[in-house]
């Protein structure tokens, strides 16, 4: 799906997104990364939900974002609340879906100007 969002120039949006990858700024993207408007983390760790660790979180924490959207592949998967706990511990909001919605969602939150991060994880 091509994704078409308001006037963001500058910014690191995602511009399309299917089973295989996801795009941002027309870059096709095949493993889990991070990305806030200002910032894109190439292969993230977790190349599926069941390897998420909370090393991978506290990275995630480390990003600074006080809104934190996890995208957790294909289908949405709720971590443990100690999986969580490094962004527990800095009180940073985080929405749990599944990637697709995440990318979305990310898009509609960039736009706005809001501090974001989305996590996302893209199954091998």
């Amino acid at each position: 799906m091509k994704l078409h969002s308001p006037s963001t120039a500058g910014l690191l949006s995602i511009t399309a997104y299917d089973a295989a990858h996801i795009a941002v700024n027309g870059q096709r993207l095949t493993r889990s990364f991070l990305l806030t408007p200002q910032r894109l983390i190439e292969d993230w760790s977790p190349a599926s939900f069941a390897a998420l660790t909370e090393a991978d979180m506290q990275t995630i924490a480390d990003l600074g974002c006080p809104i934190v959207l996890l995208g957790t592949g294909s289908r949405q998967h709720f971590p443990a609340p100690a999986l969580m706990r490094p962004l527990i511990e800095r009180r940073i909001g985080v929405e749990v879906m599944d990637s697709f919605a995440a990318c979305r969602t990310y898009n509609i939150l960039m736009a706005e100007g809001r501090d974001v991060a989305a996590a996302l994880i893209i199954e091998a």
